[in-house]
């Protein structure tokens, strides 16, 4: 799955490397289950994330490069490799 959406991001995104894409896949995938838990809804299994990841990637995958230059708490996991 993450695989998948790796490719799928460097689809949509030709400013990211590869290592950036599946960075960004794996921030969001844990990201968006830590956050559903803690709102206490109960774990709909990974196709439900995958689901909900494409849909970012789909809306924002474009200019989600220039979300990290806004937001410190991912700055540092996406410098330049």
């Amino acid at each position: 799955m993450i695989e998948r959406l790796t490719e799928e991001l460097l689809e949509t995104n030709p400013f990211l490397s590869e290592n950036k894409a599946r960075t960004w896949i794996e921030l969001l995938w844990s990201d968006f289950e830590a956050t559903y838990a803690k709102a206490g809804h109960s774990y709909k299994g990974p196709e439900f994330t995958e689901r909900i990841i494409r849909q970012w990637i789909e809306s924002y995958g474009g200019k989600i490069h220039e979300f990290a230059v806004r937001n410190p708490k991912y700055a540092h996991l996406l410098d330049e490799e």
